[in-house]
């Protein structure tokens, strides 16, 4: 879905490997899955936040199952900026890309 937006895309295994892969890059955008194996998507989120400290803040965008209030509460919590429900619906992707990227990707 993001490629339709031609977006470059770096898909990682586990949190872990995001904060990896964030610390390796220049990234515009993190779609974090909340729940990986190993180290969580909340735990990656903070750990990722922590390093930045006052620098340069990527928004990280949260795709969970869950679309309680609570989950969302949760994902603010841990330095996330936003949040989309799994199955991920293409108009709320497009209206994501179009609010943190304003024109990194075409879309």
């Amino acid at each position: 879905m993001l490629e339709r937006f031609n977006c470059s895309v770096t898909v990682v295994e586990d949190g872990k490997a995001a904060v990896t892969a964030w610390r390796s890059g220049r990234f515009d955008l993190i779609l974090m899955d909340c729940q990986m194996p190993g180290m969580d998507g909340y735990e990656a989120t903070r750990e990722i936040r922590k390093v930045e400290g006052g620098t340069h803040r990527v928004p990280i965008v949260a795709l969970t199952m869950q679309a309680l209030q609570d989950a969302a509460n949760e994902c603010i919590a841990a330095g996330m900026d936003d949040y989309l429900t799994k199955p991920i619906d293409s108009d709320k992707l497009d209206a994501c890309l179009e609010k943190y990227l304003s024109g990194t990707c075409d879309s």
